[in-house]
């Protein structure tokens, strides 16, 4: 049941009264919001869909703007549509090729990144130059599946609010909170507070015969390269994800989503 937005738009038989098309302007500002300079300027972030939109209503997140087709409407009768749209006009406005019936823009979430201190007894996410915007979205899903509430990236990940990753969260965003900041002095604080830092690499003990701890911080790197070079000095953990059976020719590396899930995966089963 979404979360009902404090607005007094219903008519008498409870039925979404009927709005004007969206505007070309409207139209225009959603897709200046694929960039990522639009989006900072704007304050806005793009969701698509009856599953990520109310997720992100049931979290108490208020869009600035939705349109929605009737169907939804007479779906979701407690939800403001600013906008009733046909299936035409809302595949105009989307940044789908399959539209999803409901389109919103919600205001750029704020948050303060945690210290190293208010994390010493939870594991969390650190993301070292991430660039596919899947990618990212997956792992933000992952890390709500496993519990893990916040995600560190670097500042040369991509963006969590990109339309694709947005997309691929299926509403994690609504729940785990992403940082973007310098790793490396990050890091060196998580040492000094005697935070245990993991890292995966090719050249590493076993993961499923290593210690494991309930706290932490998880690196994760780079689709190609992996771990940069200046992270990889503050790994101290480092941890080996083998392959099947370990003599059979295979490909060289796991993608970073699937390999990150393995990983949360390994030290949950711990707990």
């Amino acid at each position: 049941m979404y979360r009902q937005i404090n607005r007094n738009f219903t008519t008498e038989n409870n039925t979404p009264p009927t709005t004007p098309m969206i505007s070309k302007a409207k139209i225009k500002l959603i897709h200046s919001l694929e960039t990522k300079k639009h989006r900072k300027s704007e304050g806005l972030f793009v969701a698509e869909g009856h599953k990520l939109v109310g997720e992100l209503l049931d979290t108490g997140h208020t869009p600035r703007y939705l349109c929605a087709t009737s169907e939804w409407q007479q779906s979701n009768p407690g939800i403001h549509a600013d906008d009733t749209v046909t299936d035409e006009e809302l595949r105009q406005a989307s940044l789908l090729k399959t539209p999803q019936m409901v389109l919103a823009l919600f205001p750029t979430p704020r948050y303060p990144t945690p210290t190293p201190q208010q994390l010493t007894q939870q594991l969390t996410l650190a993301l070292d130059g991430i660039q596919d915007p899947g990618n990212l979205g997956t792992i933000c899903r992952i890390a709500d599946w496993f519990g893990i509430g916040h995600i560190l990236c670097s500042p040369d990940t991509v963006d969590i609010l990109n339309p694709k990753a947005v997309q691929a969260t299926m509403g994690a965003i609504s729940r785990v909170k992403v940082h973007y900041l310098p790793l490396a002095p990050y890091l060196k604080e998580c040492h000094a507070a005697e935070m245990p830092v993991y890292g995966t690499f090719l050249d590493a003990p076993n993961i499923y015969q290593s210690q494991l701890s309930t706290n932490g911080i998880i690196v994760m790197g780079n689709e190609g390269k992996g771990i940069s070079p200046d992270i990889e000095v503050l790994v101290n953990k480092r941890l080996y994800i083998p392959n099947y059976p370990s003599d059979r020719p295979t490909t060289d590396s796991l993608n970073v989503a699937v390999a990150t899930a393995i990983t949360c995966s390994e030290f949950r089963r711990r707990t």
